[in-house]
């Protein structure tokens, strides 16, 4: 494939994971090539947190759907087993309702620690025989 090049967010307003493809923000790379870059998110709510994001600036729904997400599913999936033998988890925040800050298209890979359940139980409705119990609740 072609080489892409990192593009401004929208209206040109600032976009920091295009600012971490050109290396103008520090960066902690897990995998790169033409296309794609894999790093260490700056958070750390658990031991692995990795962001996966198209280097040229899209949106969540044109990434979903453009022709590199299949190698950004496998490469997800590569990272995952290598980084999270015990387990991961491939997401995407996409609209506010789902809290979603960065505008740049990315997926998240997280694990390396039992993750809980996938909404806070002040959200969901959980069957009183529902089989997991958080741990921390």
């Amino acid at each position: 494939m072609a080489s892409v090049q990192p593009s401004p967010g929208p209206d040109s307003a600032p976009c920091a994971f295009c600012d971490i493809v050109a290396a103008r923000l520090p960066r902690r790379v897990r995998f790169e090539d033409a296309d794609l870059l894999a790093f260490h998110n700056r958070l750390s709510w658990a031991p692995v947190m990795l962001l996966i994001v198209p280097k040229a600036h899209m949106t969540q729904r044109a990434f979903w759907e453009s022709n590199i997400f299949p190698r950004v599913a496998r490469l997800a999936v590569q990272l995952g087993e290598a980084e999270c033998p015990g387990g991961y988890r491939i997401l995407s925040n996409i609209g506010d309702d789902a809290l979603q800050t960065q505008t740049h298209g990315h997926l998240h890979v997280i694990g390396g620690i039992a993750l809980g359940l996938y909404v806070s139980r002040r959200l969901a409705v959980l069957p009183p025989d529902f089989p997991y119990r958080d741990p921390d609740q």
